[in-house]
């Protein structure tokens, strides 16, 4: 069998198709409910066939904090990795079941721990039930027989802290893009976590990151390049931002399709910045 190659960080329901049962691909289903929605997922008890679950909220994040979604540490990610079978030959390709929502979390991540053969499912499992392609129910999902020898290591590049964003904001090589609602970013609509302020991190941009898809699938590069060129991000770092570092994945998933690659994500995002004392927020 031939050498399976992720070359791009988007792939196509045609393409996993084409390699469903290549011994080196590993499928993850990363589906989270949405915090900021009650939609209901159409046949939740159902996988791509081979899927394996990854438990972004109660095994892949920092269970140290009361921040959701917070990245693990290197050792805690690659325990984990391994009691899923996973190993760092694999070629990983990442889905969630309302379509792209936070499987780009989980791309970011495995790329962030220094794994980059890996890839988002274009469309989700919306888009490979649409097509006909093979799904199983919950309960008949593959069994893990053998734990693999992943190996994480940190690309610190790739994530930022509060006092990063303290000294990024009033720097003019650095734009930080906020995935949240404009009426989030500018406090007139409520955090769905009540214990947060309302507003923004100074200097910071909205981009809602719908804007970026249709119908659950990302937009066509050219349709992208026309929503990053007014931002004028050429030259520019980019840090992007949301509620809870779900979001702000998308469009770091976005830009890196149409060739933007000084980008990183601020992990606590605004579960974090919205609690903390002393730090500015402008609405």
């Amino acid at each position: 069998m031939k050498n399976l190659e992720i070359t791009t960080p988007l792939v196509s329901v045609s393409w996993l198709s084409k390699h469903l049962d290549h011994p080196d691909l590993i499928i993850l289903d990363a589906t989270i409910k949405k915090v900021t929605s009650h939609d209901t997922i159409k046949k939740p008890n159902v996988n791509i066939k081979n899927a394996r679950f990854f438990d972004i909220k109660h095994t892949f994040s920092d269970t140290n904090t009361d921040i959701p979604n917070m990245l693990s540490s290197p050792e805690t990610f690659s325990e984990a990795c391994r009691a899923l079978g996973i190993s760092s030959h694999h070629k990983i390709v990442i889905y969630d079941k309302l379509g792209i929502y936070s499987s780009p979390r989980v791309w970011w991540m495995f790329k962030t721990m220094g794994h980059n053969a890996v890839a988002v499912l274009d469309g989700g499992l919306p888009s490979w039930q649409k097509a006909g392609l093979p799904c199983e129910p919950e309960e008949n999902s593959i069994k893990i027989t053998a734990s693999g020898n992943f190996e994480a290591t940190l690309v610190p590049n790739l994530i930022q802290d509060a006092d990063a964003i303290v000294n990024a904001m009033n720097n003019n090589d650095i734009l930080i893009l906020d995935a949240r609602s404009p009426g989030r970013f500018t406090g007139i609509e409520p955090e769905p976590r009540k214990s947060l302020k309302g507003g923004h991190i100074p200097n910071s941009i909205n981009l809602h990151y719908t804007k970026v898809l249709n119908n659950g699938k990302m937009l066509p590069t050219s349709e992208l390049l026309e929503i990053l060129k007014p931002f004028s991000i050429e030259n520019k770092k980019l840090i992007f931002t949301c509620g809870s570092g779900i979001t702000a994945c998308i469009l770091m998933l976005a830009s890196e399709l149409v060739g933007y690659h000084k980008v990183s994500i601020y992990d606590g995002s605004w579960s974090e910045w919205g609690q903390l004392d002393g730090v500015p927020i402008e609405c």
